[in-house]
């Protein structure tokens, strides 16, 4: 387990092994709130004990969306008492009716109850406390953490968690690797973050869902190199509609991630 890096005042971030998911910690003077569980009851384990490593109090999680790697130890912070767990509206709705096939995407290695659904722990526990378009407000006392929604991107359902020095973004941003497209709207994403960036005042730390925090520029960045990526794959498409894999070599995104952004852009424009 790596050590907690401390953001901002009561704001940490933990960086576990595997897929080297964050996890965040904002921690009040009633409550304290984690962001992300992890693959499972092993992943979840060590996440809590690092949790409580730093705070004893009551814990209230929040799923930044409805990926296996971010909600799959729930069940591990129920067991320790957590009974509010927050979510959007959408990444509730696919936890519900996906939770059980993602998996089939763990690495039974690291994770062999979980993907074999057998043991303490293993159950899928959907989030109640749910976030439509409108903020939602959580008191932690004394520190207040505001739960928001700016779009689709990564998903439809990304969760965004701001307080007064650090906004997480779960894998909105991604530091490190490519950003994963497989469930994604890359028109819809490019926009989301070009909101994101437009907040830059308002937070000193940005904390992605996996590799190091960044700041604006990273966040600016990422999202013009999307919109260059549409605009050269859409162009792609129309010079040869039958064949757009051409545009792979062009895009500024590894061989696998391009066929799943161009596969994403044809689902989710009705026009190109």
């Amino acid at each position: 387990m790596a050590s907690w890096r401390e953001l901002g005042p009561d704001n940490y971030l933990l960086s576990t092994p595997g897929a080297l998911l964050n996890t965040g910690l904002v921690v009040g003077t009633e409550r304290a709130m984690v962001i992300d569980t992890g693959s499972g009851p092993r992943q979840g384990a060590q996440i809590l004990q690092a949790v409580r490593e730093l705070t004893t109090l009551p814990l209230v999680v929040v799923t930044t969306h409805a990926h296996y790697d971010h909600f799959f130890g729930n069940a591990v912070f129920a067991a320790d008492g957590a009974t509010e767990f927050w979510a959007h509206q959408n990444a509730a709705k696919t936890i519900e009716e996906s939770g059980e096939a993602q998996r089939r995407l763990l690495n039974p290695e690291f994770e062999p109850e979980m993907a074999a659904a057998e043991g303490e722990h293993t159950e899928i526990l959907v989030p109640s406390a749910l976030v439509g378009d409108q903020p939602v407000l959580v008191d932690l006392g004394g520190l207040s953490v505001t739960l928001f929604y700016l779009g689709r991107g990564h998903t439809d359902g990304d969760l965004l968690v701001g307080t007064p020095s650090t906004v997480f973004t779960g894998d909105l941003v991604e530091e490190g690797a490519h950003p994963s497209f497989e469930d994604s709207y890359p028109v819809d994403w490019a926009d989301t973050l070009r909101q994101l960036s437009a907040l830059r005042h308002r937070y000193e730390f940005l904390a992605p869902g996996h590799g190091r925090p960044v700041n604006d520029e990273f966040v600016k960045t990422m999202a013009t190199t999307m919109s260059t990526a549409v605009r050269m794959a859409q162009e792609a498409m129309r010079e040869t509609p039958n064949d757009a894999t051409k545009s792979i070599p062009i895009l500024p995104y590894g061989p696998e991630q391009s066929r799943w952004f161009i596969a994403r852009l044809k689902q989710t424009t009705q026009h190109v």
